[in-house]
């Protein structure tokens, strides 16, 4: 097995890569981008294994990528945040996201500065402002409607147009379905 550290290796991206480099980190870091907080939510977007998402969840509290709350609307659970250390990985995610797109597999979503409305540039650059939008800053709305979606809620609610970090919570009604806040 491999080790989780770059004994070594005196670098800043080595260093960062103990923290974002093990496999579904940067996975749960989007989806914490998207909105998700819930662990169960977590576990239904990414078909993750529990016992790895929950290291993962622990390692990311531990470095301060991520914090955990009391879950406001339930008892006994928890909700995991983005700390502004967690938040400032949005134009890395970006990159990553450009890069795939162009090289793997065309994005499913287009990103724009909420402000301007101009899409961004590789690693959440605006070009029309010249600076990179705070990931709340950010509107995002899927390319075109995906027949091989997801079919779980969270994933339903990622699907429509909104701002990054805009909570993907589905709101159970007493005289209906389920809205989103936001929405």
């Amino acid at each position: 097995m491999l080790g989780k550290d770059y004994d070594g290796q005196h670098c800043a991206l080595a260093s960062a890569l103990e923290v974002v480099g093990e496999r579904w980190t940067l996975l749960i870091v989007r989806d914490a981008l998207f909105g998700v907080r819930r662990y169960s939510d977590f576990v239904a977007r990414l078909d993750i294994p529990r016992a790895v998402l929950s290291a993962r969840l622990k390692d990311l509290v531990d470095h301060g990528v991520l914090v955990r709350r009391a879950d406001p609307g339930r008892a006994g659970r928890h909700v995991y945040d983005l700390t502004p250390a967690g938040q400032e990985l949005w134009p890395a995610v970006h990159a990553l996201l450009t890069w795939g797109s162009e090289h793997r597999r065309r994005s499913a979503y287009v990103y724009r500065h909420a402000d301007c409305g101009t899409e961004l540039a590789a690693g959440a650059w605006c070009p029309a402002c010249g600076r990179a939008p705070r990931p709340q800053d950010v509107s995002v709305r899927p390319r075109q409607r995906s027949a091989s979606g997801r079919d779980d809620a969270v994933s339903a609610i990622i699907r429509r147009p909104r701002r990054l970090l805009e909570p993907a919570e589905p709101v159970a009604t007493t005289d209906g379905p389920a809205v989103t806040l936001g929405a």
